[in-house]
């Protein structure tokens, strides 16, 4: 969702480069594309001032690293005023002394709370807690099955009670209930999913402060829409004057949304950004890290997610065994490509995948190539490898011509395709033997990777 603001960043410190030392001229006019970079984005006014402020406070007659050229010195700068404003550190969900732990869900209507509540559970679930669910929202429609529905696709525990009437004192029942259900069945955290409105009003906030004061939350959490943006940092801040909240939760931050509220909704309300939502499967919750946020922001990349999904999703046995197949001389077959293939479909599509690696340097060209990734290609290719024998996928050069017909047909491919793919996993095998000549590739195929030491 960064794209766009990336892209003006990157244009304001291109200027930059060249030039010898930073001057009042030209920070001027660097700054001024940046503030435009950040108003365009729909980053809050009174937060694009103090910023630029605070960067020109620091770069106006500052002497330039030695080891930094001043397109560089300026990136440190911004980079390092932009963690300033999202807050410096990873915020953790606090605990209670006595569980369970009450996270208590807030925010207006279609704002993904009921969805967010599902993955905030399946994402404590595997930390190892043993969370609870219960929906309040007794005024909306099939709310509480879609609660329902989202408990048992996770496998959670969900607290339903009886609903006779779509008041306050049934809701303040439910809580109790929950709670109580939560301690019997040693659940540490009770997640509650709250009714929403489509705008703020006394009514809402009254309901909402009665929770409070029942249940003393360990956190309130508010649930916004990062598609809406300074709808969404306005609406954060009405929430935390009434309610004190503790942290928020960004969903949709996967979407084209100019990413003006992740930039402003903690400067506003004072209170840090906890989960961004990357997506609709119940996995897709984050941690917000704001120093990797940053860090795609200004084109650098986000490689220390990318790692740790790999560390979570990818069989390492098998990485390792296909680089020491690949880069040791012994070659790999098809059938080890169509495994790595499905590994690299565990984490997430290929877009995303990309859009975590830099933009600069010699990742520049796949950044640029990342909006026409066709993801279908991969099913594809794994479905013409399925449709061969055992015999063929280790033994590629057998396919012939005949063979080629009866994998298209199997496959529902053509045999253009089929060909395409031979060729393709003919040319990766010679590179990767290139590669494998070198001395320092013949030690990384034998090196243990990070994780592995177990």
């Amino acid at each position: 969702m960064f794209e766009n603001l990336q892209e003006k960043l990157q244009r304001a410190f291109k200027n930059l480069r060249g030039q010898g030392t930073l001057t009042q001229e030209n920070i001027q006019e660097a700054l001024k594309e940046i503030r435009m970079a950040l108003l365009e984005a729909d980053v809050n006014f009174k937060v694009v001032k103090e910023f630029i402020d605070r960067v020109q406070a620091k770069a106006v007659g500052q002497e330039v690293m030695t080891a930094l050229s001043p397109a560089q010195q300026i990136v440190k700068i911004v980079h390092d005023e932009l963690v300033e404003v999202l807050g410096k550190d990873t915020a953790k969900l606090k605990f209670a002394s006595q569980p369970p732990s009450v996270i208590l869900m807030a925010g207006l209507q279609g704002s993904g709370k009921t969805t967010t509540s599902g993955k905030l559970a399946a994402w404590l679930k595997k930390g190892g807690h043993r969370p609870m669910l219960v929906s309040v929202d007794v005024y909306r429609p099939a709310a509480r099955q879609q609660l329902k529905v989202v408990a048992e696709a996770i496998k959670a525990n969900l607290y339903e009670g009886k609903v006779e009437t779509s008041d306050t004192a049934t809701v303040e029942r439910l809580v109790k209930e929950a709670r109580k259900e939560a301690i019997n069945s040693g659940c540490n955290f009770l997640i509650v999913d709250t009714a929403g409105r489509l705008h703020i009003d006394d009514e809402l906030m009254s309901e909402m402060q009665s929770l409070k004061k029942i249940l003393n939350p360990q956190e309130i959490l508010f649930v916004a829409d990062a598609m809406t943006g300074q709808d969404a940092v306005r609406s954060a801040d009405e929430f935390h004057k009434k309610l004190s909240i503790t942290g928020v939760v960004l969903t949709k931050m996967d979407g084209d949304a100019r990413g003006g509220a992740a930039l402003s909704i903690r400067q506003v309300t004072g209170q840090p950004i906890k989960f961004i939502g990357v997506g609709e499967k119940y996995d897709a919750l984050e941690p917000f890290h704001p120093d990797r946020i940053v860090g795609r922001i200004l084109g650098m990349g986000d490689i220390l997610t990318l790692v740790e999904k790999a560390q979570e999703n990818v069989d390492q046995k098998k990485a390792q065994e296909f680089a020491q197949k690949a880069l040791g001389g012994e070659g790999f077959s098809l059938e080890d490509f169509r495994d790595q293939l499905r590994q690299v479909k565990k984490l997430g599509s290929l877009q995303s995948v990309i859009k975590m690696l830099p933009s600069i340097g010699p990742f520049a060209n796949m950044q640029k190539a990342a909006d026409s990734v066709d993801e279908s290609q991969i099913t594809r290719v794994e479905a013409i490898i399925n449709s061969m024998t055992a015999k063929e996928r280790n033994h590629h050069e057998i396919i012939n011509g005949s063979r080629r017909k009866r994998i298209a047909r199997g496959s529902g491919t053509s045999v253009q395709e089929v060909n395409q793919l031979l060729r393709q996993y003919a040319q990766m095998r010679k590179m990767f033997k290139d590669m494998g000549k070198s001395s320092f590739s013949r030690k990384l195929a034998g090196m243990k990777l990070p994780g592995m030491m177990r």
